[in-house]
């Protein structure tokens, strides 16, 4: 089975900010919205493959998501991501823990973070995106690089979370 994918990543920032003056009221609007597009290949801009899923961790549980062959796509076609383009991790509202991304003890996943043991806490109802549309993307390295570490900070509850891999096979 052959597939193909176009993909966009975008966030979008709309803000007013509002101020009281003397005569009147002063007011500052900020639109920003910026975006990544991705169409089918392996070069820069360009993406194969998509990993999607709402999963839970138990109270002070992680689990390891190996890029390498053994995630699934939605056709049930195995997955080894070289590189990923996008990362979305979108952390349930009704957590009561936050969401913990990255060190791995072994093979950790690690071109997006400064370190292998480096990670970021998504709370509850937050998100983290993270984008590489150049021809390196986050770098997966079988075997070696390729565990991406999903963790529940915290005790007493579990988390759920919604997670998108965009990336090159």
């Amino acid at each position: 089975m052959t597939t193909a994918i176009t993909a966009k990543v975008a966030l979008s920032v709309s803000a007013a900010l509002t101020s009281s003056l003397d005569v009147g009221e002063g007011k500052y609007d900020i639109a920003f919205a910026p975006s990544v597009r991705l169409t089918n290949g392996t070069g820069a801009n360009q993406a194969k493959e998509a990993f999607t899923d709402t999963r839970t961790i138990a109270a002070s549980g992680s689990e390891d998501l190996d890029l390498a062959g053994v995630l699934l796509d939605a056709f049930g076609s195995t997955i080894t991501f070289t590189k990923i383009k996008a990362i979305v991790v979108s952390a349930a509202r009704g957590n009561t823990n936050d969401v913990v991304i990255g060190g791995a003890a072994s093979n950790a996943f690690a071109s997006p973070f400064g370190d292998a043991s480096d990670t970021v806490k998504v709370p509850p109802g937050g998100f983290l995106v993270l984008t590489a549309p150049g021809a390196a993307g986050f770098a997966v390295a079988a075997g070696t690089g390729d565990k991406l570490k999903i963790a529940n900070g915290g005790a007493g509850t579990g988390v759920t979370y919604t997670i998108i891999l965009i990336g090159v096979v």
